[in-house]
């Protein structure tokens, strides 16, 4: 999958003046790229690819990717394939509320580092996407009209359908919707509201899930986004408090405003290459002084109990997530870890003294292991079961 990113600054300046001056900014790159060099001249090409007629694009934040979304990215899917055309999704970064009010936002399911792996590894019978375009929301695009966008996507996208929800409007006046993009000529489908499978046929949405999460109700977040939720970081240096408490943690970079987890937590952790893949007995390569760890449930995974929360007990401000990896010993500073949330245990605490919140972190950490070896059991019963 080939990800764009579009940056705006002058995209007002240049739809105003018909778009016969200068492109904008953007730069295209796959995810094992290292960043590159802006071209200018590069939106021209945006939809050169082996499908070059044409492009199916479905626009949204698509926070979380929940089954709601994946109606959507299915349909873009099925027609790019019926029209021998390029599959393509629009995501913004920023999202417009974190740009509108930062303060305010609602929690991030998915920074843009998540945005790229979950899209990149979705597939639709046996189709994937061909490209993620992360278009920059600033003031410039903000200001865009109605009009100016749909000439965007037609005059520089090449973007021939459009698979929207049916509340999706568009431009700064918001004067755009399903109607008025029909009215330019594209093809528009409309996916309406999708409802879970409970009595009360209740909406799969973002708040939703960011709620259930909120509240540590993983089952239930896990069945409305349609895999197991997780969250991936660079590990970064931190205040290493807990080294001095016997129980050293990775300090996972969050990338996000506010996170939608908040808590203490049972993990599994996967190690990433530069393409965002797993690497295989990646844990074993890092381990020193024959402290390997505890295997975690999901293959080449390291078991962990995660804090993520602003860390009352230590005075903290900030947002974090540390992850304790019992038994293990190995320098995992600037390592990319794919952390996959497993079990909640309990929301944040104040502690009194560290003395305290180390006695806490036993706790916790014996907790989560005997839950750890619980679960072990049951699948090993379920297999039998299953024979």
């Amino acid at each position: 999958m080939k990800i764009t990113c579009i940056d705006t600054p002058l995209l007002h300046d240049l739809l105003s003046n018909s778009l016969t001056t200068t492109s904008p900014t953007i730069l295209t790159e796959t995810p094992s790229s290292t960043t590159k060099t802006a071209n200018p001249s590069a939106l021209s090409e945006l939809s050169e690819s082996p499908k070059s007629q044409g492009v199916v694009l479905t626009i949204g934040n698509f926070d979380g990717l929940h089954l709601g979304h994946q109606q959507m990215i299915n349909t873009t899917l099925k027609l790019a394939n019926q029209k021998g055309l390029t599959s393509a999704v629009m995501v913004f970064e920023p999202m417009p509320k974190e740009f509108f009010a930062p303060t305010s936002a609602p929690a991030r399911l998915m920074n843009r580092l998540e945005t790229e792996y979950v899209f990149s590894h979705y597939h639709y019978q046996g189709q994937t996407l061909d490209e993620l375009m992360i278009a920059d929301f600033n003031k410039d695009f903000r200001s865009l009209s109605a009009d100016e966008f749909v000439r965007l996507l037609m005059d520089k996208l090449n973007v021939k359908a459009v698979v929207i929800g049916d509340d999706f409007r568009f431009g700064h006046d918001r004067t755009g919707n399903s109607e008025f993009l029909r009215n330019c000529g594209l093809d528009v489908t409309i996916i309406n509201t999708v409802t879970d499978n409970q009595p009360s046929h209740s909406r799969i949405s973002s708040t939703r899930i960011r709620q259930l999460l909120q509240a540590g109700e993983l089952a239930e977040a896990n069945a409305l986004l349609g895999r197991e939720y997780c969250m991936i970081g660079q590990v970064q240096h931190g205040d290493k408090i807990g080294r001095t408490l016997d129980f050293p943690t990775a300090n996972v970079a969050l990338d996000r405003l506010l996170p939608a987890l908040h808590g203490v937590f049972a993990v599994d952790v996967q190690l990433l290459d530069n393409s965002q893949e797993v690497i295989t007995n990646g844990w074993q390569a890092l381990a020193s002084d024959g402290e390997n760890g505890i295997s975690g449930l999901a293959k080449d995974s390291l078991f962990g109990t995660a804090n993520i929360g602003t860390r009352p007990a230590v005075n903290g401000q900030e947002w974090r997530l540390e992850v304790h990896f019992p038994q293990f010993k190995g320098d995992l500073y600037g390592k990319l870890l794919k952390v996959r949330f497993l079990h909640f245990l309990h929301g944040e605490r104040q502690y009194n003294g560290l003395e305290a919140l180390k006695a806490g972190i036993e706790s916790d950490v014996e907790q989560l292991l005997a839950w750890r070896e619980a679960e072990k059991i049951n699948k090993v019963k379920n297999n039998e079961l299953n024979k």
